[in-house]
């Protein structure tokens, strides 16, 4: 997340909502081409195979698209650029045929996105603190070392002579977020007529809720406690202090944490250090999700510091979810099942717990077989590495099942498939597993994943220490 140069920042991102939409509606002339030639390669959709200079020229569509939304997501802050962060690094969203060129252009979301102006974090800083930062702190760094979607970080040090990251909330962020959310809903309304047979409406919900959630820094510091608390004994997982009497709604400031960015220990790091790390990882989410009941929802490679062999320190807690404790008893019972051998467990549970619907003769085997796909690694008692194209597979199985439902024996015209009743509180679940995912391909990684959680998939949900 380390700052930009080039030209001066902005006081503050655009918040009102046409605003915001205009800017997105930009994007449209270059996108939309591209996502629908992208869409038909991974439908299957048969083209006729272009020519040199017509895929030289597609080729150079994607760039320049890239870098329009490198532009205009890293302006508005907010959902938009958490959306293009996602896509920067969960494997399989980028479009088709063109993932390494957005990948590699979006990435700079995850480490560069561009920062506002040094003035708009004194002022949040002197109006949260009651005072300048230089008065508030014995150093403060004028320039931000990181940027993300709703806020900065400024390293200083304290009075007590504390080296420290003070992240600092985007002005007007708030009611940018609180209006992209509105023209989600307005997006939903539009759509209801048959959108609410597939739980739209939950769904948007559940996507205010978590990430209205992400504003509030007494919040997230008081979840960092929580996560601290639950991997006490781990050694290899470290979590930043929190000062709380340097912390608000809108500042956080934590210890300042060295080591290494998830690029750099990719490029670097021997494979046995990247495999102990990613089981740290593992161990980090697994431990939470399945013995906590608590979701870490977004496994971003910008929120790991890599501090040599397996060691990890995990920096942000803002989008994080508390599950309620029948769903991961629910998790639990299919991917027992799995293990157990016990295909009619496997079923109900599926039914049950994940709403599919066993009359739906053509969708219930293909979700079947998607949960099998993504829960491999925790059911199988073997080693598994974590590939680019499993990570990929996981998105692109449901693209192509869902053409075969739509479109149904080949036909021209589009069939809604039948709705499933997913729980909303599953909603997250599926940014961890393809995040997650994602992360560990990245690394290579392999190990008995299985191993490492089997003593939280057979017994309850504890409260957290």
């Amino acid at each position: 997340m380390a700052s930009s140069g080039g030209r001066p920042a902005n006081d503050k991102p655009p918040t009102s909502r046409f605003g915001r939409l205009a800017r997105l509606t930009a994007l449209a002339p270059r996108a939309l081409p591209l996502a629908a030639a992208a869409m038909k390669r991974a439908m299957g959709v048969s083209t006729a195979d272009p020519t040199e200079e017509e895929r030289m020229q597609v080729v150079e569509s994607a760039r320049k698209t890239a870098n329009a939304m490198l532009k205009t997501l890293g302006e508005m802050k907010g959902l938009p650029l958490k959306f293009g962060q996602m896509a920067s690094y969960i494997d399989g969203l980028a479009p088709p045929g063109y993932e390494e060129r957005f990948k590699e252009t979006l990435k700079k979301l995850q480490a560069k996105a561009p920062p506002l102006s040094p003035e708009a974090a004194i002022q949040v800083v002197t109006e949260e603190l009651g005072a300048h930062p230089t008065e508030v702190f014995a150093e403060w760094e004028h320039e931000p070392f990181a940027a993300a979607s709703i806020g900065q970080v400024h390293r200083a040090t304290t009075r007590a002579g504390d080296r420290v990251a003070v992240k600092v909330q985007y002005p007007g962020i708030d009611k940018a977020i609180e209006n992209d959310l509105k023209s989600i809903s307005m997006l939903e309304t539009m759509i209801a007529p048959f959108g609410r047979k597939y739980h739209t409406k939950e769904g948007v919900e559940e996507i205010k809720s978590v990430f209205m959630g992400e504003l509030d820094y007494t919040r997230e510091a008081e979840i960092a406690g929580v996560f601290r608390r639950m991997h006490q004994d781990d050694p290899d997982i470290v979590i930043p202090h929190v000062h709380q009497s340097l912390s608000t709604r809108r500042v956080l400031t934590c210890d300042l944490i060295g080591g290494v960015d998830y690029a750099t220990f990719c490029a670097e790091a021997s494979q046995e250090d990247k495999n102990a790390a990613a089981q740290t990882i593992w161990r980090f989410m697994m431990r939470a999700l399945l013995k906590h009941g608590v979701l870490y929802a977004d496994p971003h490679p910008g929120n790991y510091r890599f501090l040599g062999g397996g060691k990890v320190a995990f920096l942000d807690f803002g989008c994080h979810k508390e599950m309620p404790h029948d769903h991961v008893a629910g998790t639990k019972r299919y991917l027992v099942a799995q293990i157990d051998h016990d295909e009619d467990a496997f079923r109900n549970a599926c039914i049950e717990v994940l709403g599919y619907d066993p009359t739906d003769v053509e969708a219930f085997p293909m979700y079947l077989a998607y949960t099998r796909l993504v829960t491999e690694p925790v059911v199988v008692d073997a080693p598994f590495t974590y590939t680019t194209a499993y990570a990929r597979e996981m998105v692109a199985f449901l693209v192509r099942g869902t053409k075969k439902l739509v479109f149904k024996d080949d036909s021209a015209l589009p069939h809604l498939p039948k709705p499933i009743h997913v729980p909303k509180d599953h909603l997250f679940m599926n940014r961890l597993q393809w995040g997650l995912a994602s992360v560990l391909a990245g690394m290579g990684a392999t190990a008995n994943w299985h191993r490492i959680v089997l003593p939280w998939l057979r017994g309850g949900v504890e409260p957290v220490p």
